[in-house]
């Protein structure tokens, strides 16, 4: 089969003929119909998160946005059959551990991030294997399309955690979202779908302009103004309630911190670059003594796509909205590359294999 593969780091990947996957009694094989190109692939293709023990080796198919059809299937699988449609988190728990059990899957403690590991290769490719699919394949709906669904992908879902259950988002809430790639302008669209009011950050006029169309109440071009926390500050008459920091540089995320008010809550969910490593410096006296809150957060517990996909058959979220450029294969080496620039708007998604 075809696959997109990370043979060195910063240099374009290669589209080759590989293996087709074998399933493990607790895995699936399935046949990729769509799978989102993430920021994500971006770092590792860097060789990004060695600081944390995370770095991508080479020869790893990147690749973690994934819908498809189930092809085959291991002798210890119960509830998938060949034929069926899924989507597939990119972080694939074990389904044992405490945080599995509790609902938090996201958090488990032998995570095996689809893709970005190489025990668990990625979609960049006509097949993918799934470790423990009972636990980790969702049965996809039919009224959503394998592309909108890779459009959920990580960014959307994220997002929406980010939103609805680590920030505790209310209607009316000011929304500061620094950085409109991919997971900001799902964050736009969600905060607004969900009654709140969202203030777009970037120095990209066209991300800016499609921030507008997803429901940014304001937007405020970084290049155009002194400090974009103090033009967040005077928008919002005292700072926002929640600020999203959505790239994951020092600025950005010092900058989502200063925007926020009294007891506002700030969400990380960018992850850094080689510039941080990890480590930003942060006003601690005066979140201490406004009582500002910082969250951490990571994908989405597989309990809460059902209400996601509710809330699309309702048409209140619209992850199609968010989709940029659909592409081939042997167009996502050129892709990625570009996201040097910061220059995509929206997700691409890869819908040709």
């Amino acid at each position: 089969m075809r696959a997109a593969v990370l043979e060195e780091h910063g240099e374009p990947l290669a589209v080759k003929d590989v293996d087709y996957p074998e399933p493990e009694p607790d895995q699936v094989v399935v046949e990729t119909e769509a799978c989102g190109v993430c920021r994500s692939d971006w770092h590792a293709w860097q060789g990004d998160w060695n600081w944390i023990g995370a770095g991508v080796p080479e020869g790893q198919i990147l690749g973690h946005e994934p819908a498809g059809v189930v092809s085959e299937v291991g002798s210890e699988v119960e509830t998938l059959e060949a034929g069926d449609r899924v989507a597939v988190p990119f972080h694939l728990g074990d389904g044992t551990c405490p945080h599995c059990r509790e609902g938090r899957a996201n958090n488990c403690e032998t995570v095996l991030p689809l893709g970005l590991s190489e025990f668990s290769q990625g979609a960049f490719a006509e097949a993918f294997a799934v470790r423990e699919a009972d636990f980790n394949c969702v049965k996809l709906p039919d009224e959503v399309d394998y592309d909108e669904m890779a459009g959920l992908g990580c960014r959307f879902m994220t997002a929406y955690h980010a939103l609805a259950d680590r920030a505790d988002l209310r209607p009316g809430d000011w929304v500061a979202v620094h950085g409109c790639g991919g997971v900001g302008l799902s964050a736009i669209h969600i905060a607004d779908a969900l009654g709140a009011h969202p203030i777009a950050i970037d120095l990209v006029g066209d991300k800016l302009e499609r921030a507008e169309e997803l429901g940014a109440r304001e937007t405020v071009n970084v290049t155009e103004v002194d400090s974009s926390a103090q033009a967040v500050q005077e928008i919002t008459d005292g700072g926002a309630d929640v600020s999203i920091d959505a790239l994951g540089v020092a600025d950005t995320c010092k900058n989502s911190v200063n925007s926020l008010g009294t007891r506002g809550s700030h969400v990380q969910v960018g992850l850094t670059t080689g510039e941080e490593e990890g480590q930003i410096e942060l006003p601690v006296d005066v979140m201490t003594m406004q009582e500002i809150d910082f969250h951490g957060s990571f994908g989405m517990p597989l309990v809460r796509y059902e209400e996601l996909f509710k809330l699309i058959a309702q048409g209140t979220l619209e992850p199609s909205k968010i989709i940029g450029e659909r592409l081939s294969l042997d167009e996502l080496p050129e892709t990625l590359a570009s996201m040097d620039d910061y220059e995509t708007v929206g997700i691409p998604v890869v819908t040709e294999f």
